[in-house]
């Protein structure tokens, strides 16, 4: 009975982990909408970009470029360009997916509930184009508690020496 649940679990973990984006769009919670796709946003993504972004698909864990990437810079929102998250956030957090304790700024992203595969989360969206991004847990490191688990398909990395410009 324990390993029916345990195999259960892990089904419905592997289901909401897939590569191939939301398979009923009315998963989603009834408030969020799909975001408005400008031609030249959709002609900019690779295929698997675009069901990341406005599929809400999600990247293999510990398969994207910027788990384990630790330059300075700072990421931003590979659809529209708006900046997300800071260098200085980012940590490891075990998850297979680029981990940050805190968002660039609190205008640049949206939050939305999403109750897709029986489960209770806060999914993540550029608050500029709507894109989806990932989700965000409470079981981070201090100084927030937080962890805005991001797929490295949604984001761009500007490194430091571009940077200096740009605030």
């Amino acid at each position: 009975m324990k390993g029916n649940i345990i195999l259960s679990l892990l089904l419905t973990i592997t289901i909401a982990c897939s590569s191939q984006g939301q398979k009923n769009e009315t998963d989603m919670a009834q408030e969020d909408k799909m975001p408005q796709i400008k031609p030249e946003w959709k002609a900019k993504l690779s295929e698997e970009q675009y069901n990341i972004c406005f599929l809400k698909g999600t990247e293999a864990p510990g398969s994207g470029k910027y788990n384990k990437f630790y330059e300075p810079g700072y990421y931003q929102c590979v659809v529209c360009g708006n900046r997300l998250f800071d260098s200085e956030t980012k940590y490891d957090s075990g998850s297979g997916w680029p981990s940050f304790y805190d968002m660039h700024s609190k205008s640049g992203l949206a939050f939305h509930r999403d109750t897709s595969y029986g489960m209770m989360r806060t999914e993540v969206t550029c608050a500029n184009c709507g894109a989806h991004l990932g989700h965000l847990f409470e079981d981070g490191p201090k100084p927030t508690g937080l962890r805005y688990c991001i797929n490295s398909l949604s984001l761009e990395f500007v490194p430091e020496s571009k940077t200096s410009s740009v605030k």
